[in-house]
């Protein structure tokens, strides 16, 4: 091929091109359209992008934490006040009393957590306010249990066991035993029950001295 003729032909070839691009460029101007450049680029002049809407995800409201269960330290008391409770089936029921050779139902239960490190008061209507409220169902081994007897309100108490029994210093047949609290004479008498595990205020470091108070009002029947 001559010089002449490749001018010739290289003459048409950039014709076509700069046809075509005058044709590609009216018609991205006809639809108003905005070359979008590659990653990275600058936009043309005066054209904006708006960047994508941010989507974010739910955020879930904290549960709620679990309360939590009986420490060691209180596990461990509880399970020596039920083993020091148990000791203690067929122990004399006595009128006033709070040591070994003779209980009241409050006595009992005052004596039994006096060993392991837990100051109750004596009457059975004091013990009824300390610690918190435990609905029926929730009862477990070491809770206290509060009957109406003989007078109004709490007059009566005992030890829960777990399993639905309680051992407890009634006066009738006379001895500390282990009843099923569900019994009709108890369950109809039921007032109510408390967790004295957590009362921390009231925790000594040495064991309750036993002591016998004259006079004590009759706390079961």
């Amino acid at each position: 091929m001559n010089s002449a003729s490749y001018a010739d032909t290289t003459s048409v070839i950039l014709r076509v091109l700069i046809v075509l691009l005058a044709v590609t460029s009216g018609a991205c101007a006809a639809r108003g359209g905005v070359p979008r450049p590659f990653p990275g680029a600058a936009l043309p002049p005066g054209a904006t992008e708006a960047p994508p809407e941010r989507v974010e995800a739910p955020v879930a409201p904290p549960a709620e934490p679990a309360p939590p269960p009986a420490g060691p330290a209180a596990a461990g008391m509880l399970a020596g006040v039920i083993r020091t409770a148990l000791e203690f089936l067929g122990a004399p029921y006595r009128n006033g009393g709070s040591d070994p050779s003779g209980f009241d139902c409050s006595g009992f239960v005052q004596w039994v957590f006096g060993r392991h490190g837990l100051a109750l008061p004596r009457e059975v209507r004091d013990q009824y306010q300390v610690g918190r409220d435990v609905d029926l169902d929730d009862v477990r081994a070491g809770d206290l249990l509060f009957f109406e007897t003989v007078s109004r309100g709490a007059s009566h108490v005992g030890i829960a066991l777990g399993n639905g029994r309680f051992v407890h210093a009634p006066s009738s047949r006379g001895v500390v035993r282990v009843e099923p609290y569900a019994a009709s004479y108890w369950a109809r008498r039921f007032v109510g029950a408390r967790r004295v595990e957590d009362v921390r205020e009231e925790i000594v470091r040495e064991p309750v001295t036993p002591r016998v108070f004259p006079g004590s009002t009759r706390s079961a029947r």
